[in-house]
């Protein structure tokens, strides 16, 4: 794996959640995506395995601390 390699910093149930959790991360900055193997949306009852939320790996640090800020209700609007 190369350094340039996105990392999964969350999985959730659900494509709709994923997208949620991408446009935060984008709003602070970071580029981020996500990923499902669902059939490109074909067959979203594949999403039972869970979307993945990545970012670069150099992101990683700081896409963890704005979703536990989320989680805890510490991000400034």
């Amino acid at each position: 794996m190369t350094d340039a390699a996105p990392i999964t910093v969350t999985v959730v149930t659900s494509q709709f959640e994923a997208e949620l959790i991408v446009g935060l991360l984008r709003e602070n900055g970071l580029d981020a995506f996500a990923s499902a193997d669902d059939a490109g949306g074909q067959e979203p009852q594949l999403q039972l395995q869970g979307v993945r939320v990545l970012v670069a790996r150099t992101d990683e640090s700081a896409a963890r601390q704005i979703l536990a800020d989320a989680e805890s209700g510490q991000l400034e609007s």
